[in-house]
């Protein structure tokens, strides 16, 4: 995007610039082509800044406000890429293809004359003088000398498609920091064998609300989506948005806890005297209407209340009990499942050691960083890929700019 937008920029400048890609990844476009189960969630119908992480609100809403959704969608669209928005507000083309995303961009790239190597995995970058050389992991490759250098690299997430964290590297020996904490986001949870219970449910999906509480039980955080029990614990949107809130918490607080209403908006009280109002209708009866019948049998049986229970026959204490289990039910988490498993990382360098009207660096001059390896991290839908959309036109609207002034003075 960055490289598509300078060039298109230049243009419109009348500079000229030779523009080159450096990939290293196995597969080029490899984040593209796994997103959405491969269909590329594109953006989302509404993007807001309250919608990420890491970085200040109003920072990130600068970036997002020079490209926001709307330009997104007219930009694919004039490369053939019809986006179509579905019940969540995901953007999704309507090919249902990610490699229709990614074969626009390369021709785009090949139309505007921006040279792609690849695989050239960059190994070193160093400032020589006014120019930077870049160097790479492999000896066949001659060094390769640039005016300016963008760092997209991504952060650690997916680490198979080339994102291993050499960004950093790269970013700290030009002058950069690295938060404390950079740690995976937008990952599946793996459950304590002390509710081995919710392992047994494997395959079963449903809408509940998971929130994040401190040890003095204040609610940090909380997001109601699809959950969905897998043979190692927990998974699905709604997990994966809470995932970074319970990490970060948890290095705070090792009493933070995960909490899930198997109900979604109904709260301890409201379901209480549902459940004082059952009659002759049965426990089991009354769950299925809102959740998997092999979801009620087990929290029926973690509450020691048999299923086919009446209403009316439940004790006080059996009907709190089940109460509890329902809408605020503890999850014990063992650990996460790793920068493997992530879509996007959590932490990296700060956006205030960037001009966020450039994306231009503040500690090197003729350095921009954009998307993931900045401590920018959007929830579930889209919100990722439109931070790089964004944050990538912004550096190379700023690049060709920059090229029109040197040439100028």
């Amino acid at each position: 995007m960055c490289a598509i937008m300078t060039a298109r920029e230049c243009r419109l400048l009348g500079v000229e610039a030779q523009i080159v890609l450096l990939d290293g990844a196995k597969k080029i476009g490899a984040k593209i082509l796994v997103a959405g189960g491969g269909r590329c969630n594109v953006t989302h119908h509404r993007v807001l800044p309250n919608d990420y992480a890491g970085a200040s609100r109003n920072a990130i809403k600068k970036v997002l406000k020079a490209f926001n959704e709307r330009a997104t969608i007219e930009f694919f669209e004039n490369l053939g890429v019809r986006l179509k928005q579905e019940d969540t507000g995901k953007m999704f083309p309507v090919s249902d293809s990610a490699q229709s995303v990614l074969s626009a961009l390369l021709d785009e790239c090949d139309r505007l004359g921006i040279a792609i190597l690849h695989p050239w995995r960059v190994g070193r970058i160093q400032r020589d003088q006014d120019r930077f050389v870049v160097t790479s992991t492999e000896d066949r490759h001659e060094p390769k000398a640039f005016d300016c250098v963008v760092l997209a690299t991504g952060g650690m997430a997916l680490p198979k498609t080339g994102s291993d964290g050499a960004g950093y590297r790269f970013a700290q020996s030009l002058g950069h920091s690295v938060t404390q904490r950079v740690f995976p986001a937008l990952v599946p949870l793996v459950v304590d064998q002390r509710d081995s219970w919710l392992m047994a449910l494997s395959g079963i999906s449903t809408r509940a609300t998971l929130e994040v509480h401190s040890g003095t039980g204040k609610r940090l955080a909380a997001f109601t989506n699809e959950v969905l029990c897998t043979h190692f614990g927990l998974s699905g949107p709604g997990v994966l948005d809470i995932s970074r809130w319970y990490l970060d918490a948890r290095q705070d607080d090792a009493d933070a806890s995960l909490v899930i209403n198997w109900l979604g908006e109904t709260s301890f009280e409201q379901l209480d005297q549902q459940l004082q109002s059952l009659g002759k209708k049965t426990v089991l009866g009354f769950l299925r209407e809102s959740i998997p019948d092999r979801l009620a049998r087990a929290l029926c049986e973690q509450s020691d209340v048999e299923p086919s229970t009446p209403g009316h026959a439940l004790s006080r204490d059996q009907r709190r009990l089940l109460g509890r289990m329902l809408t605020q039910c503890p999850i014990a988490i063992e650990r996460d499942r790793g920068f493997t498993f992530a879509e996007v990382t959590a932490g990296g360098i700060p956006l205030t050691e960037i001009s966020t009207s450039s994306m231009g660096s503040r500690a090197c001059e003729g350095l921009w960083i954009i998307g993931e390896i900045l401590d920018v991290d959007g929830r579930i839908g889209g919100f990722n890929f439109q931070w790089a959309w964004a944050s990538g036109t912004v550096a190379g609207r700023s690049i060709a700019r920059s090229i029109a002034e040197s040439i100028a003075t």
